[in-house]
């Protein structure tokens, strides 16, 4: 997307979910929102071989429940 396509998105999702942005704020928005996916395009610019592992799916310990 081009910066005027990410502002115009910025604006609809904030109307969207009833956020109150003025000019400045979905224009800093839409500037974050631009570097970000330029961020993620690197990452999966990156090649990855076969064996490769994932990180691990984290999982916490369950709560101990106190005894009374």
């Amino acid at each position: 997307m081009n910066e005027t396509q990410t502002l115009a998105y910025v604006q609809a999702a904030a109307v969207a979910a009833g956020l109150l942005l003025d000019a400045a704020q979905a224009a800093r928005v839409a500037t974050h929102l631009q570097r970000t996916a330029a961020m993620a395009a690197l990452l999966e610019a990156f090649p990855l071989r076969d064996e490769d592992e994932i990180a691990e799916i984290y999982r916490p310990a369950p709560f101990r429940q106190e005894e009374r």
